[in-house]
Order: C-alpha cells, then structure tokens, then sequence
C-alpha cells in the first residue's frame, strides 16, 4: 500500500492555498497525500511585532516539531518566514516556482498622503517599515499583524491609516489583490519572497524523492543566495534586511541586491553584483562582505538594544551559551544542576554474555554504560530506550536501537505486548520511577534491574522574582522541593516529569519533544502569549 504524504501546514487562508499547491502538485505525480494544518506561534501572539517576539522561527518551530514527533511527513511554508539555519534532522526538501516577489501598496484612499509629511502606513514588517522610513522619513509606521483577511480588515476599518504594505503574492494567491494597489518596485524584497518551500525529515528517503520532483531550479539558486546573504549578515526578523536575487535571460548572469538599513530608516547600506549561473558561489558572500565592510556590523550594534528582562527563570540543568541565546531577550535566566550524577563500576559479568533485551531511558544511563565497557565489551542483542536524544546517543556509540518511545509508561507498554522472550536488562539509577519495572513484571517479564549510576540531590535556593522554573526529571523536582516553594510555573520536559510536578504545582507545562530545546521554546510562547 502506497504511503501517504501528511502534509504539515500553518490554518491561515493562504497556508493552506500553498499546501494545496503542493499537494496538487504530488497528485499529478501519482502520490497520495493529506493535509495536517497546526497553529504556530506566529498565529496566536497577534499583539506585538513579530521582531519584539525575541525569537525567529515564529511561524516554523511548531511545524518542525510536528515533523520530528512524527505527527506530519513534510511542512509547507512561505520560504521567507523559515530561519536561514534548520533544526537537526530537517532538511530543505523543495523549492517551487516563484511567484510575484513585490510589495503592494493598498490604499484606504488615494494617492494624496505622499506628499504630504504626516501619512500614515502600516505594516508588521521591519524591513517594510525601514525602507518606507528611508523614502519617507517624515512619515508614521504603524504596526499590523494577523493573517492576510484580517490585515485587510484591520485596514478598511482604520481612521488614520493612509495604507497597508502586503506581498503580492499572497494577495494574489488568494485571488484577492486590490485594482489600485500600488507596486512598491523601489522597495527590496523580503530574502525568499514569493516562494514556497518545502521540509523534510532528513531520513525520509520516499518523501525526499516525491519532493525532489516539485524543485525549480532557478528558484531554488536564486532563493539561496538570498538565504545566504541574509545568514552571512546574522539577521532574522531583528534587522531590517533586504534581498533579491533574479537570472537575467539574455546575458544568463544572477543579478543580485541587497540593503541592510537601520531600524527608523535614517541610514542605510546596499550592494549590487552579477556572477554568471555557474560561478556565483561566492556571490552571496561577497555582498554580505561588502555591506559588513561598509559599517554594516556597525549600523545593526546601534540597533541593539539591552533589553531589562521583564520575567525571571530558573533552569534545574545548566544550559550551554546557545540555549540561553534562544530565549527571548525579555527573559532572564539562570542556572545550576540540581541532580550530580555519579557513575558506578559496572561489573564486567553482566555483560560477559549477550544480552537478549536491553533497556535504557536515559542519556546518564547511555553513559554510564560507555564508562565502564567499550562498545565492543556490549554485546545487545536488542535495546530500547526512551527519547530521540537517548536513541541517537546510543546509535552513535553504541548499536542499533530497535524501538524507542517518548515516556517509560509506552515502552512498558510496548515490551509487554511485544517482546519475543520475557526477561529484560535495565541499566537504571538508584532513584528511578517505578512505572516500567513494575509494569512490566505485572506482565510476567523478568526485569533484572543493573544500577548505573547514581542520582545525588544538589538544591539551590532560587529567588523569590523568578516566575518559572524548568525540570527535565522528576528527580529534579524533588531535589528543587528541598529549598523552594511551588508558586511558580513549572516548565516539564516531558509527561513523565509533568506528572511528578503536578502533584505540587498549580500551573504545569509540558515541551512538544522531550528536548531542553523544546523546553525553551515552550517558555518563549508562555510569556510570548502573557
């Protein structure tokens, strides 16, 4: 039976018109496929500019997650809304044909504001509000959020606003582009306006060939560039960056522009560049250079704003420089291990013979393992474990793991039901939940516990302004309980720490993956939304 493609969109109008696109797109090439729609973070904080959500990714993150949970098989997005740099495991699957990479000017009514020094435009765009500032200084930008509908709305039921900037392509997607609307030509794109793109899971071999098919090439050179451009310059929705990359057919050169301006718009700094399609590898390099070497570095510092972080919280884990980077700058944090691991010496008996099933629920167990024997000394027949983390950790050092599962309680379940010969090894700390060891010896399977390493309770006082505090195991909470009060809200990295934290907390909240990633991201959309 054929596979069929789920395919992961945003619910907006013009979310799911490109979804369809796609998935008439496989049709005519004989793949079936559904559509999976999922609200992103980008959709429900409608009431701040997407550049003040602290965080890029906003109308992406939700759809990768989905993705790596297995929940959808490819994610369709507006190619300029997806961060320069993809999670691990997702790759760029597709880029389709460009459409319309413009921007439109909708007038509430004529064309009189122009001229005069108090019109009023809006838009939720920096780069949009940059460059109109640039061209009109003395004009007001105001801000404007929400689908393409209710941006229109928004518009036609305004006192002040002279207009609105939109996408053409967009508006035109949906049939719905306004006879009057203005080209704003002199205006730079967005990197990747217009086109539409397509992610996968980097090991999905069947979904990569079927999107392989829907490429456009000149598309797929131009839009990179741009892409690469936008990296190379470090800028996301915090800099008002533009770019545009097009194939001139008569001379076949890439002909390339780029502006970095700063955020009001008084200064400002472009490139332009030809390379011919063959040789224009270090196109998008050379632009960035150039801007970075006329001050561009510069123009984006006097930007830069210390922001005062308007909520406080505490991390039971110490988080590596990156992970602090991916919280929003309105969020202070700080850090120390509340659980030390210490690893045993693992008899060297136990594994003196093949062992038939193995069992692991952790990374600590993974590598108290690895400290005590080589990978040569294992001799697992069949492992499984709990996490995406853990699995990889094992495969990477270890072997090949026959089945993983988010939680202890679906692993049980899973051996209870499954497993060939009923006896399991399970290479635990001295505190671990009773869950699958009871579970499963209630099922007639020999659990032979082995104790790897042991989990010591290291608690910190945390401060009274901290508002969330961040658990990743249930040990964690109890380590945390010794000092502190639970007045707080308590982010979880997963069910089974959820479940310990509501027996003390009011307000649990549990990550979409068992990841410290997606822990953070879970804090951003809390106080994104409050």
């Amino acid at each position: 039976m054929q596979k069929i493609i789920r395919i992961g969109t945003r619910d907006s109008q013009l979310a799911l018109w490109q979804a369809n696109k796609v998935r008439k797109e496989l049709t005519e090439l004989g793949y079936e496929s559904e559509l999976v729609p999922i609200k992103s973070l980008g959709d429900i904080v409608l009431d701040k500019p997407l550049y003040e959500l602290g965080v890029t990714g906003v109308f992406t993150k939700n759809l990768d997650i989905a993705m790596l949970n297995g929940d959808i098989d490819i994610a369709v997005h507006s190619l300029k809304d997806v961060p320069t740099v993809l999670p691990e495991g997702i790759i760029q699957a597709a880029v389709l044909k460009r459409a319309n990479y413009t921007d439109l000017l909708v007038l509430k009514g004529n064309e009189e504001f122009f001229g005069q020094p108090a019109g009023v435009i809006a838009t939720g765009s920096l780069r949009r509000k940059a460059m109109w500032l640039n061209r009109y200084p003395t004009h007001k930008v105001e801000d404007l959020r929400g689908n393409v509908n209710t941006r229109l709305q928004k518009l036609e039921e305004s006192e002040t606003w002279d207009g609105a900037i939109f996408a053409a392509a967009g508006l035109e997607r949906l049939g719905i582009r306004d006879k009057g609307a203005i080209p704003l030509t002199w205006m730079l794109p967005a990197p990747a306006q217009g086109a539409i793109m397509v992610t996968a899971l980097e090991k999905d071999d069947y979904v990569k060939d079927a999107c392989e098919q829907l490429n456009h090439h000149e598309t797929k050179v131009c839009v990179g560039i741009e892409r690469e451009f936008l990296n190379l310059l470090e800028g996301g929705c915090t800099a008002p960056i533009g770019a545009l990359a097009y194939v001139d057919d008569k001379t076949e050169e890439i002909n390339f522009q780029g502006v970095l301006l700063k955020k009001d718009g008084s200064k400002k700094i472009t490139v332009k560049k030809t390379a011919p399609m063959g040789r224009h590898r270090y196109l998008a390099k050379d632009c960035a250079d150039y801007i970075i070497n006329r001050g561009g570095k510069e123009l984006m510092a006097e930007d830069e704003v210390i922001d005062v972080p308007k909520q406080k919280i505490y991390s039971t884990k110490k988080l590596s420089k990156v992970q602090k980077e991916n919280l929003s700058k309105t969020i202070g944090v700080e850090d120390s291990d509340f659980i030390k691991i210490r690893f045993n010496r693992i008899p060297i008996k136990v594994v003196k013979n093949q062992i038939e099933n193995v069992v692991i629920t952790s990374q600590n167990g993974v590598e108290a393992l690895l400290n005590s024997f080589t990978k040569e000394e294992m001799n697992f027949k069949n492992i499984f474990c709990v996490g995406r983390r853990t699995k990889k950790l094992i495969e990477n050092r270890i072997g090949k793991v026959a089945y993983v599962t988010k939680s202890a309680k679906k692993l049980a379940d899973y051996l209870a039901k499954d497993l060939k010969v009923k006896e399991v090894t399970y290479f635990c700390s001295n505190v671990r939940l009773d869950v699958l060891p009871v579970f499963l010896k209630a099922h007639e399977v020999v659990v032979n516990e082995v104790e790897a390493y042991k989990t010591m309770l290291s608690s910190v006082k945390v401060s009274n302004d901290v508002s969330g505090v961040l658990f990743y195991s249930p040990s964690g909470i109890e380590s945390y309980l010794q000092d502190n009060s639970t007045e707080k809200v308590a982010f979880c990295i997963g069910e089974t720490t959820a479940k310990e934290a509501r027996k003390h907390f009011k307000n649990v909240l549990v990550a979409n993956l068992p990841s410290v990633d997606s822990v953070l991201e879970k804090v951003n959309i809390h106080y994104a939304s409050n």
